[in-house]
C-alpha cells in the first residue's frame, strides 16, 4: 500500500520510502506495527499538521507481510523458535538475496522476486524492514568477506557472535544516525537492554550487522549495494510473536 497525498505516480522532489514487516513469518508483532501505521497516517491525515506536510512531502510504500505463508503456520505465544520463519518451500527469505561479498547459491523464492521487481521500479531512498527477536536497529554491512556462515540453525544458535568485527559502508555515519534516529525514539531500544541473559545488550539500541553475526543474502546489504536505498533492520520486540491483547503495548513502544 502506498500512503500518501500523491499514491498513484511518482514526483520529481518527493521522495519514495518503504517499510517492510514480517519477512519471517513467526516475527508477526512488525506485521501488526506495520498494519496500525497504515491507519494512523491515515485517520491523522486531516488533523495532524505534521502527518499532513509527511504525506504531502513523501510517499511511503508499506508491506506488512513480505512472508504470509511462513505467518499461516507460526503460533501465537511463540516467543522464541523456528516456526513460520521460512516461507512454504522452506527458505529463509532473508538469506535469498544476491550478495556483494559472496556468490549465494539458494535458489531464489517468489517473494525474493517479488521484492526485487519492486525495488527496481521505484527508486527507494530509505527503507525499514521490521523484525522481531531483539530490541536493536541494525545497519549494513550484513556481511564481511571473512565471514563464517551460520549453518546450525534456524535461530543460527541464538546469533550468536562468532567475534566478528564491523563490517562498514562508505555511508556509515549516515546509517548509525538512522539507526540511532529509530533506536533513542523507540520507548526501550536505546537502553541497551539485552532480550535473555545468553544474548548481548547494544550500547545504544543500535549495531553494525556483521558485528552482531554475519550473514549471506541478507535484504539490506541488497537494498543499499544493488539500489541506492538505505535500509536499516529493525529489531523491534524481543517476543517475536506475543500475545495479541499486548499489541497496544508495541504499538505504543513503535509509534514515537
Amino acid at each position: 500500500m502506498v500512503v500518501s497525498a500523491s499514491p498513484y505516480e511518482h514526483m520529481i522532489g518527493k521522495p519514495d520510502v518503504k517499510y517492510v514487516g514480517n519477512m519471517h513469518g513467526n516475527e508477526a508483532i512488525s506485521r501488526e506495527i506495520l498494519l496500525h501505521l497504515i491507519h494512523h497516517l491515515v485517520t491523522s491525515y486531516p488533523t495532524d499538521p505534521y502527518i499532513r506536510w509527511l504525506l504531502e512531502n513523501t510517499r511511503i510504500h508499506i508491506m506488512p507481510s513480505m512472508n504470509p505463508d511462513g505467518f499461516e503456520v507460526s503460533k501465537e505465544g511463540a516467543c522464541d523458535g523456528g516456526q513460520g520463519r521460512y516461507n512454504a518451500r522452506g527458505f529463509d527469505l532473508n538469506r535469498n538475496f544476491p550478495d556483494y561479498f559472496k556468490q549465494n547459491n539458494k535458489r531464489t523464492q517468489p517473494e525474493t522476486e517479488a521484492v526485487k521487481e519492486w525495488v527496481s521500479k521505484i527508486q527507494f531512498i530509505l527503507s525499514g524492514s521490521l523484525h522481531g527477536g531483539a530490541l536493536v536497529a541494525s545497519y549494513p554491512f550484513d556481511n564481511t568477506p571473512n565471514s563464517r556462515i551460520c549453518r546450525s540453525s534456524a535461530l543460527c544458535s541464538l546469533f550468536q557472535n562468532y567475534a566478528s568485527t564491523p563490517s562498514v559502508t562508505p555511508d556509515d555515519d549516515v546509517f548509525r544516525h538512522l539507526a540511532l534516529v529509530y533506536s533513542t525514539n523507540h520507548a526501550k531500544m536505546s537502553r541497551g537492554v539485552a532480550c535473555k541473559s545468553s544474548t548481548p545488550g547494544f550500547t545504544q539500541g543500535i549495531t553494525n550487522g556483521a558485528a552482531w553475526y554475519p550473514l549471506t543474502g541478507g535484504m539490506q546489504d541488497f537494498n543499499y549495494v544493488w539500489h541506492g536505498c538505505m535500509e536499516v533492520t529493525l529489531e523491534v520486540s524481543c517476543c517475536k510473536y506475543p500475545p495479541a491483547k499486548e499489541l497496544p503495548r508495541y504499538w505504543e513502544d513503535n509509534k514515537v
